[in-house]
């Protein structure tokens, strides 16, 4: 009967195990600093907190299912703005996936750019992007569409890049080899073996741009955010509890949908 012999443990030098505490002990001053100079008053915070047990929760686990019809237009805006978001960077994210793909672009300067343009992008919140653009066209449900679509472009052209830079160029090359040009190999080269992928991030974005469209509310930019202000300025917990109780379901669905169709896609 054969026996199988394990390898032998690597040993681990004086300097490696050195350094793995060093960094142990650096995260551990980082917490403990972190702490301290946050300057938390622990007992106002426990106070409140019993206080909130008391008055707050128990309202929140009774919900006014009176409101529902109102909060289930309100979220039924709130993925309109999502949708309108996630669609509008799923295209505008192509062109700028392109010019930040090192494989595509024929100048390193311009691929850096490219990238730094997408980086510069992610840079800025939605909710950032929400109040700017309140500003610009008004508290309506278009300044949440924008700050979707911008912030989400940001993310999307990024992930576009990264799947186009790892397509198959010996296809590209033998198109090139066999006198194709650049719009068939494009077409007939490139998109085919990204748009699975590109389905794929526009709706994982879209599960994203769910939740942060239920933020946006809250600012003035339109849909279901806006009922939890007012719920929270009116002290208003059963109806704050029924629209967590209704964003909740939604992303739930949505998520188990969006996981289903990606599954098929991919």
């Amino acid at each position: 009967m054969a026996q199988f012999v394990l390898p032998p443990k690597p040993k681990r030098s004086p300097l490696n195990v050195a350094k793995r505490w060093m960094i142990w002990l650096i995260i551990a001053f980082l917490y403990v600093w972190t702490f301290l100079e946050i300057n938390i008053d622990w007992a106002a915070v426990s106070e409140r907190f019993i206080s909130s047990l008391d008055r707050i929760i128990p309202r929140l686990f009774s919900p006014d299912f009176s409101a529902t019809g109102e909060i289930l237009l309100s979220m039924l805006e709130t993925i309109f703005i999502a949708f309108a978001g996630s669609l509008t960077a799923a295209v505008i994210a192509i062109p700028l996936g392109f010019w930040a793909a090192a494989n595509i672009g024929r100048s390193q300067f311009a691929t850096a750019l490219g990238k730094w343009f997408l980086s510069a992008v992610r840079a800025f919140p939605d909710l950032i992007l929400a109040i700017l653009f309140i500003v610009a066209v008004g508290a309506n449900p278009f300044a949440g569409v924008l700050a979707i679509a911008i912030g989400a472009t940001g993310m999307l052209g990024k992930l576009y890049s990264e799947v186009i830079e790892s397509i198959d160029m010996n296809i590209v090359e033998t198109m090139e080899a066999s006198g194709a040009g650049k719009l068939q190999i494009l077409f007939k080269g490139v998109i085919p073996q990204v748009i699975p992928e590109f389905l794929s991030y526009a709706i994982y974005r879209f599960e994203i741009d769910i939740r942060a469209s239920t933020i946006l509310g809250i600012v003035g930019a339109g849909g279901i955010g806006t009922m939890i202000q007012f719920a929270q300025m009116n002290r208003n917990w059963e109806e704050m509890g029924m629209i967590l109780l209704v964003v909740i379901v939604v992303v739930i669905i949505i998520d188990y949908l969006s996981s289903m169709i990606r599954r098929r896609i991919v």
